[in-house]
């Protein structure tokens, strides 16, 4: 049972970080599994992130579908279920510290790569790594941002564009992450309250409906250039958080 102030706080925080992904297609599902994993264990934390990013993602898409580039779409996904089927032979569940660390370092590295090795996500090839790596760092570390928002930044789609072909993709991961750590979580002794997932979805959905306004006023130079900030700021908050949970197990030890 999922008490008030709880899901007050969940509330907010799924309304909030929806909001903020139906604008850039990014940065709210990273801020939201930082906001669960610091309170929640990684496997619970997972399935309930990856239940309210479904169905944010998903309805973003419908918003946008006419903007969603289905070839990116169907070479990720070759790549996504790749890495699904080798993951699902290896299964194990991350610990916090590693989860948070290694999203920080891909974010930084990915913006810092040159242009002439940048992934792009049009590229038929790319977008099929971008889909083995996406998922698998989905599977690891329950999130894949950073990569993925590197894949989509130097490319020559429009806004609209670039938010509707990442939400249909993101929704395509959650969808396997919740598959996956779903099956992790039946063979422990740790739930998702029933309520908790639905308070969710129905929040991810308000707040992806109320962004469709601010994306429509936005231009594709000012999308871009918060979409690097956004990047930066939020891979240094998860490598300090990271490092922060670090140094406190260690003193534990």
């Amino acid at each position: 049972m999922i008490t008030l102030p709880a899901a007050i706080a969940l509330a907010a925080a799924v309304l909030t970080t929806s909001f903020v992904s139906g604008i850039f297609g990014m940065a709210g599902g990273i801020i939201l599994i930082v906001m669960l994993l610091v309170v929640m264990p990684v496997a619970p934390a997972m399935v309930l992130h990856g239940a309210t990013q479904l169905v944010s993602n998903a309805w973003r898409a419908w918003l946008w579908r006419s903007e969603i580039r289905w070839t990116i779409f169907v070479y990720y996904a070759i790549g996504a279920f790749a890495a699904l089927t080798f993951f699902s032979f290896v299964r194990f569940t991350p610990d916090k510290p590693a989860t948070l660390i290694a999203v920080g370092i891909i974010g930084f590295a990915g913006l810092w790569l040159p242009n002439r090795i940048a992934p792009d996500v049009t590229r038929p090839m790319h977008s099929v790594g971008c889909g083995a790596l996406c998922t698998a760092l989905q599977l690891v570390a329950g999130i894949s941002g950073p990569v993925l928002d590197v894949s989509f930044v130097r490319t020559d789609l429009n806004r609209m564009e670039t938010v509707a072909t990442k939400a249909v993709v993101q929704a395509l991961g959650h969808l396997l992450k919740v598959v996956y750590f779903g099956q992790l979580l039946a063979g422990s002794d740790g739930t998702v309250a029933p309520m908790a997932i639905a308070l969710a979805v129905v929040t991810a959905v308000i707040g992806t409906q109320m962004s469709r306004h601010i994306l429509d006023r936005i231009t594709d130079t000012q999308f871009r250039n918060w979409s690097r900030g956004l990047i930066v700021g939020i891979a240094a908050a998860c490598l300090i958080q990271g490092v922060t949970m670090l140094g406190i197990e260690a003193r534990v030890f």
